[in-house]
């Protein structure tokens, strides 16, 4: 009886054992990659199981379990993870299914899947891994695309060191990994310091190599360096530059997504979306947008169309686009960028501002001392911006902050680069930054100066024929301020200050009687008496004073009523709408100088924004000068949808009139009595409520 019991209880566990075991491969179950094609780094996944090499189903199959396949073989780093038989089916015996791996895992016997042999697909399901083979990127904080360079050399893994470590080479590990383009090259261990064998030093690569190998080095195993000195990369991962021609800042522009490289449409596609592009892959600024696949037509999947960026966003994917892969059309309209590269202007707009250069990873400022239309000359043709206007000094444009990295800089004009001009040495300098020098080039539309003036506020001067002059008061008004405060990506118009308020200029009047419906995009498009034609004299230069870091945006917004915008970190980004209230939208009105909030709309009432939500749980007295002076949770820490972006709609909604005309965002009142706004019949309580206010003189009257 005994000796049964003991059966019976040894067959149950057994059973358990090899049931529970049902989720996991056996430790150390062989594994071999295979297939057309395939390489000792590269095929379709099989695993040997009951004397039987069997397939891996494709379903859920990913880049962290090809990444766990790529560890387990050292094969460096999962770059592709092909399904649907990539590699070819050669069997029907299919017997692991819905693999999830978190990408950590030494082996695939360790990541969950289905029980075994239980699978939904058919034998042209099966799943494939591409690695790297030869190298890696490792260490504390790394990630796919970023970390300590490692390569494999003699079945041994080593290190890289930073002994003349650069960009050129740090563009050749990105390309080898499939992970874009080149943005930093941390030197120092900045991922921790690996240990074992050093196997590459003073590594000196063109950029266009296709393996970090093919580069000139020391030899492998040879170098001078101790510990602390391994090589790093950072790389853009989701995006890159390629094509005929192309360089690390010039080419075809193509993106990552659902593992595959795609191009983009050129539909509407402009210089603020090519900026975005720069931005985002540390090139600087946008010199041209190219259209027509002037690098060249691309292959595969065209992923976007119809880009739509404001130019602040940090990447292009939170541009507005027509959606992903929803655009038709032919690689013979592949969009391709080229971007300043080392060289960029900050503090003001794309052909006007503090200049700015990389190095050594680090943006730095340039110091005045003999800074002259010279250097100024080489900097606009260098951008693409023209010619030079003038070289501003003195921190014209604002001061800098870190690295002052060019002194004493002598151009002829000539030069093809900044960096190739006549200095005292990269860091050489005896200045601050209340010395940084600045340039105005001929491409640039207009700048706000004189006394007293800021980034956004101050006497409006335009360029027209390469000359800067001003715009007389004449008829200026908020709807005109409006849309300089536009043009300079400066929020909202609070006031359109007459009489030279921040100084008489100097010089030419280009412009008198200006006539905005305050939608246009630029000045120059709003009716005016002509460039030149004027009747007055500097004393009665316009300027203009602008919210700089608020806005109302949205379908169906004006000056005074819209979704809720405000400007941090170098991009517009929307407030959500928890705990959002008259008072909170009592500091936006008064802060924008549209008087009190008449209705708080929630719910994305004027459209949803686009890029991050700054702020959540707003919560003001109803006191504060500023939105940003209230309690929020912090900047970036709300994580909403943009669903609930919030919105204002303030009294000083327009001006109310007797007339049979309509005015776009006049409140009109007819003579029956009802009220219209650009002609359209109005039954909204809060226009009414502004309406009967602003005719009655209960507060001050606003057009816009």
């Amino acid at each position: 009886m005994e000796l049964q019991q003991l059966v019976c209880w040894f067959s149950v566990m057994i059973v358990l054992f090899f049931k529970g075991c049902a989720s996991k491969l056996p430790d150390g179950a062989k594994i071999i990659l295979t297939g057309s094609g395939s390489t000792r780094c590269s095929g379709r996944v099989e695993i040997y199981h009951n004397n039987n090499w069997v397939s891996v189903s494709d379903y859920n199959w990913d880049l962290n379990d090809a990444e766990v396949v790529c560890r387990q073989l050292n094969c460096g780093t999962a770059l592709e993870a092909p399904r649907s038989a990539h590699f070819r089916a050669e069997t029907e015996k299919i017997w692991l299914d819905n693999v999830n791996c978190s990408g950590n895992e030494s082996s695939l016997n360790e990541c969950q899947h289905s029980e075994f042999g239980r699978h939904k697909c058919g034998y042209d399901r099966s799943a494939g891994v591409i690695c790297s083979d030869l190298i890696r990127l490792a260490g504390s904080g790394s990630t796919r695309c970023s970390g300590r360079v490692e390569i494999y050399h003699n079945n041994i893994w080593g290190r890289v060191s930073d002994g003349g470590w650069d960009l050129n080479d740090a563009e050749v590990v990105c390309g080898q990994l499939n992970c874009g383009t080149a943005l930093e090259v941390p030197h120092s261990a900045h991922f921790g310091a690996g240990t074992g064998r050093i196997w590459l030093d003073n590594v000196g690569c063109s950029g266009t190599e296709s393996s970090l190998t093919e580069c000139k080095h020391s030899g492998f195993g040879s170098h001078s360096c101790g510990q602390g000195q391994d090589a790093g990369v950072i790389c853009s991962d989701l995006i890159r530059l390629a094509g005929s021609g192309s360089t690390r800042c010039s080419g075809r522009v193509e993106i990552y997504h659902k593992y595959i490289w795609g191009t983009v449409s050129d539909y509407n596609w402009d210089l603020n979306d090519a900026d975005v592009v720069c931005r985002q892959i540390n090139c600087g600024s946008a010199v041209d947008a190219l259209q027509l696949a002037y690098f060249g037509e691309g292959t595969g999947q065209i992923w976007l169309s119809d880009v739509t960026c404001s130019g602040n966003e940090s990447s292009l994917t939170e541009c507005e686009h027509s959606g992903w892969g929803n655009y038709y059309s032919g690689h013979y309209y592949d969009v391709g960028v080229i971007c300043s590269g080392p060289i960029r202007l900050a503090g003001s707009t794309r052909c006007s501002g503090r200049v700015e250069i990389f190095h050594n990873k680090i943006w730095g400022t340039v110091c005045d001392n003999g800074w002259d239309l010279n250097d100024a000359e080489v900097v606009c043709r260098e951008l693409n911006c023209g010619m030079a206007l003038e070289a501003p000094r003195s921190a014209h444009f604002g001061a800098g902050t870190g690295q002052i990295w060019l002194d004493d800089v002598a151009c002829s004009g000539k030069e093809g680069s900044l960096t190739e001009c006549q200095h005292g040495g990269f860091g050489v300098n005896t200045c601050k930054h209340g010395e940084d020098a600045g340039v105005i080039c001929s491409a640039v539309p207009m700048i706000l100066t004189g006394s007293g003036s800021s980034r956004c506020s101050g006497r409006v001067e335009i360029y027209h024929n390469n000359i800067r002059g001003t715009v007389c008061d004449n008829g200026w008004d908020l709807n005109d301020a409006e849309v300089v405060c536009r043009q300079l990506n400066c929020g909202t118009a609070l006031e359109a200050p007459h009489s030279a308020h921040f100084g008489a200029g100097t010089g030419q009047i280009w412009l008198d009687n200006v006539g905005c419906s305050g939608t246009e995009t630029s000045l120059t498009k709003c009716r005016h008496s002509g460039f030149g034609s004027h009747r007055c004299g500097h004393g009665q230069d316009a300027g203009v004073i602008c919210s700089d870091l608020i806005r109302l945006a949205g379908f169906g917004s004006t000056r005074c009523s819209g979704r809720v915008e405000i400007f941090h970190n170098n991009i517009w980004g929307t407030v959500s709408d928890f705990n959002w209230d008259l008072n909170d939208a009592d500091v936006v009105c008064r802060q924008i100088n549209c008087g009190s909030a008449l209705e708080v709309p929630r719910l994305a009432y004027f459209g949803e924004g686009l890029g991050p939500i700054w702020l959540g749980d707003v919560t003001c007295s109803g006191n504060e000068s500023s939105l940003t002076e209230c309690q929020h949770s912090g900047w970036g820490n709300y994580y909403s949808e943009h669903h609930y972006d919030v919105s204002v709609i303030c009294s000083a909604c327009g001006r109310a009139v007797e007339s049979t005309e309509s005015w776009p965002w006049q409140v009109t009142i007819s003579h029956n009595g009802e009220f219209r706004c650009g002609g359209s019949l109005i039954t909204n309580q809060w226009v009414l409520t502004a309406a009967s206010c602003i005719s009655q003189n209960t507060f001050p009257e606003t057009i816009f």
